[in-house]
């Protein structure tokens, strides 16, 4: 059984309560126990008390579906309750990522036009990630896992263009190291610093404040769309 250090959470204070593998999660004003169904990285810490080593084949899972928030909330229990091992996660994320866009890039390869009429309002984005692989190149390759907007598609996007295929493996490879590292880092620097529960509302405050962006964003294009053809 696996127990966080005294140091990272001391002694049971008012308002805690024991649960699960036998640390503490603190309850919110004296509301009661926190439990992983209300408490998003407290369930996290949980299951990896539980599952143990295989949490981190889940990493990996996560990882090769763009999963970096489980990345930055794994790094930070790491850190603050000692459950984690911040260079097991980063290998994990680093195989699931990178073997996440390899299997699009050759799914871009064989089937990309079928993709594209399948989803045919990715096709901005699409033409985005093209103009940036044509300008760019190597370097769109290293960084599109940090373009939000492009980077779901930027992998289809290099297997259409017919990207060499080694070049893109270690390029790839790469990269996954680049994006695994910095938010290992990232989330261990952030738990050590706010705390488990403060990064948790940190992570909810920015992905609220990101889907309001993109949500204002999208109606703000269609409005001048729609003044445009009337004009």
């Amino acid at each position: 059984m696996l127990a966080p250090p005294a140091h990272a959470l001391g002694a049971p204070a008012a308002g805690m309560t024991q649960r699960g593998k036998g640390f503490p999660f603190p309850c919110g004003h004296g509301q009661g126990s926190v439990t992983p169904t209300n408490w998003g990285l407290p369930g996290l810490a949980e299951l990896w008390a539980d599952w143990g080593d295989y949490a981190y084949l889940a990493a990996a899972l996560w990882a090769f579906f763009e999963g970096e928030t489980f990345v930055l909330a794994a790094a930070a229990i790491g850190a603050t309750m000692g459950l984690v091992d911040p260079w097991l996660l980063m290998g994990s994320v680093w195989i699931g990522s990178y073997l996440g866009d390899q299997t699009w890039f050759y799914l871009g390869r064989r089937y990309g036009p079928a993709i594209l009429r399948r989803f045919p309002k990715s096709q901005p984005k699409v033409e985005r990630a093209n103009q940036l692989l044509e300008r760019y190149g190597t370097l769109f390759i290293l960084s599109f896992r940090f373009l939000y907007g492009v980077r779901n598609v930027a992998s289809v996007v290099c297997g259409l263009a017919g990207y060499p295929k080694l070049r893109f493996a270690v390029l790839n490879f790469i990269a996954a190291g680049v994006w695994a590292g910095s938010f290992v880092a990232a989330g261990w620097f952030l738990g050590s610093w706010l705390g488990v529960e403060r990064l948790f509302w940190t992570i909810c405050g920015i992905a609220a404040t990101a889907l309001a962006f993109f949500i204002a964003r999208h109606f703000w294009i269609r409005g001048r769309a729609a003044r445009g053809a009337s004009a």
